[in-house]
């Protein structure tokens, strides 16, 4: 439990501090910390720590992160190592904000994870994080010496979610809001993607799970230790999902919560956020890692929905990252297998995201804005481009067909099918590390696929060798055609880019691996079958009906190289990053007992297709 519990916290940290390689004590010499419990309008008081410069002799701009993690240190005589987004930050100035949101460690209230928004409050006892967040930006301004009177808030994954939730607050003095890697709907970012419940995140719901009894600077959940550090063994012997209950007790609301609305159901519904980012007025920068394979989705969807329902300044910027890299400072940004390149985090931070908030909260949003509509990463040319719209204006969608193992943009009017056996005692492997997680892993999102392509229950389709650089920039929808002997299934999609025999070897490479021939995983999603048409109603497949689904997956922005081929894999199983489909389909699959799982033949037929979004 030791080593899970160390995992998590390790994953959790640069929540907790930013940029590790300052001075240890530069923010003890150069802020004075002060810690409070504001009041907020029903009484409840959430635990604040506000670190301010000493010198006194200008105003600053506040710059604030509301966390479920903790807002530690603890104690008005111990500091964080360093404070802000960045070093960056942290040495030009700013009074920096850290707040436990309510029902989390030194604040008062139950925690609600992403409690949902009350558009029309009637009473003081009518809270959300909206209004937490206003009055916790009221007291600020009026009580903290030297600000400037503008407020900024950012934050990582479920900061990040907290970060959107500010722009409901709709305080006059918030003027610059940052959501990184932010949670925008729990269906489709971290415990679901398109209804299939993420089994990587199932050591991780104690996080979320039962309530604090008291205000405490200490964890009060435990970690379970599944006794191996072979994932895939540990959940394949723990067979269905209600196997899994002894592990958690009654005090795991968020477990029960789970199991219990295992379709887009109202209690999902409400927990999501981008149905009320309407008539946002602060300037909004959404970041995101092009290999997060955590929150893809909502950073993506949230600068979207923003650009589409307000008149905003609204940016977005996707780099080479997995989950939060671009908050710390490594030297060379490397994925897996694959190094895209030197300082692109200090890149980032020193011109791009002190360029944001500088120019809202220090310049009052006058002057000239250096920065595009869109700063986003090539992941194949491994380079910066910048766009005044995302996707680029200059895009077409490219349909490319499914057919006899090749992707080929003309169709054929005799339609055959390709056909696997799915097997859930011996599932498709996620990756081929034998490890044990302690949260969803990371690499896999660059991993070599070779492994996966050769197994019979894995179908692939290619291009020919590509004769001229081809750039997907925006999202890929592939309209599948299939058909089950079962009455459930699971869809698999991902587009990978495979290198040429000539591609150099670098030393990133693991041991085992060439890059020869190197399959890359571009972009991958899941479809739960049961969802094809509704994910508020799932409804069963007609056992070998030829059915249409289609799986979307998010957007990407990567040069398939000239002598590279593009390819795409179709599956059903993918293990244990998913859990597993019965293939047979039950009311709710947390519910599904032994002999509900059954093997079933799948068929793809020959007019399936996949559209990209391709750069002209």
């Amino acid at each position: 439990m030791k080593k899970l519990l160390s995992i998590a916290l390790l994953i959790f940290g640069f929540l907790l501090s930013s940029a590790q390689d300052s001075k240890p004590n530069y923010v003890a010499e150069n802020y004075t910390k002060k810690e409070v419990h504001i009041k907020m309008r029903d009484g409840a008081e959430l635990f604040t720590s506000i670190y301010a410069p000493k010198d006194t002799s200008k105003k600053y701009p506040i710059i604030m992160q509301r966390t479920p993690y903790n807002s530690g240190p603890y104690g008005a005589d111990k500091m964080k190592r360093s404070i802000s987004p960045s070093d960056t930050m942290m040495k030009e100035g700013y009074i920096v904000v850290y707040q436990d949101v309510r029902g989390r460690f030194m604040s008062d209230g139950l925690y609600d994870n992403m409690r949902g928004y009350v558009p029309n409050k009637k009473s003081k006892t009518d809270i959300d994080e909206a209004s937490d967040t206003y009055d916790t930006i009221d007291w600020l301004v009026k009580n903290v010496p030297n600000n400037n009177g503008n407020v900024g808030t950012w934050g990582i994954s479920y900061p990040g979610f907290y970060a959107t939730y500010s722009l409901l607050s709709n305080h006059p003095a918030l003027k610059a809001v940052s959501p990184q890697a932010c949670i925008a709907d729990f269906f489709f970012d971290d415990f679901h993607h398109n209804g299939a419940y993420l089994l990587s995140y199932w050591k991780v719901t104690p996080l979320f799970g039962p309530q604090k009894k008291a205000r405490t600077t200490e964890p009060w959940y435990t970690f379970t230790n599944t006794g191996t550090n072979d994932d895939y063994q540990f959940f394949l012997d723990a067979g269905p999902l209600s196997n899994l209950d002894k592990y958690y007790g009654a005090d795991n609301e968020f477990w029960k919560q789970l199991k219990d609305h295992s379709s887009y159901d109202d209690f999902w519904q409400k927990r999501g956020i981008l149905q009320h980012l309407n008539n946002i007025k602060p300037a909004v920068m959404t970041v995101g890692g092009w290999f997060d394979a955590e929150d893809l989705y909502g950073p993506l969807n949230t600068y979207s929905t923003i650009e589409k329902s307000s008149k905003n300044y609204n940016t977005i910027v996707m780099g080479p990252w997995s989950h939060g890299d671009w908050a710390r400072n490594s030297a060379k940004q490397v994925i897996g297998n694959i190094n895209f390149g030197d300082s692109i985090s200090g890149f980032y931070q020193k011109n791009i995201e002190a360029n944001f908030f500088r120019h809202f909260l220090k310049n009052n949003g006058k002057g000239e804005n250096t920065l595009p509509e869109a700063y986003v990463f090539d992941s194949g040319k491994k380079e910066w481009k910048t766009y005044d719209a995302w996707p680029p204006k200059n895009t077409e969608k490219k349909a490319f067909f499914m057919q006899d193992n090749k992707l080929s943009q003309m169709a054929k009017k005799n339609f055959a099918f390709e056909e696997f056996i799915s097997d859930p005692k011996k599932p498709v492997p996620y990756s081929e590390d034998v490890k044990q997680q302690g949260l969803t892993p990371r690499k896999y999102m660059t991993d070599d696929q070779r492994f996966a392509a050769r197994r019979p229950d894995v179908l692939v389709f290619e291009t020919e060798i590509l004769t001229d650089d081809t750039t997907l920039a925006g999202d890929i929808l592939a309209q599948l055609q299939v058909a089950t002997t079962g009455t459930d299934a699971d869809w698999v999609v991902k587009v990978i880019d495979v290198f040429s025999n000539e591609e150099p070897e670098t030393k990133e490479v693991a041991p085992h691996l060439k890059m020869s021939n190197y399959h890359m995983m571009v972009r991958s999603e899941v479809m739960r079958g049961r969802f094809r048409n509704s994910f508020s109603k799932p409804e069963p497949f007609v056992a070998n009906e030829k059915t249409a689904v289609n799986v979307k997956l998010q957007d990407v922005f990567h040069t398939f190289k000239k002598g590279h081929k593009i390819q795409v894999q179709v599956q059903s199983t993918w293990f244990p990053l998913i859990d597993l489909n019965p293939q047979t389909f039950v009311e709710n699959i947390f519910y599904a007992k032994p002999e509900d799982f059954q093997k079933q033949t799948h068929k793809v037929y020959n007019d399936s297709k996949i559209e990209f979004t391709i750069l002209k």
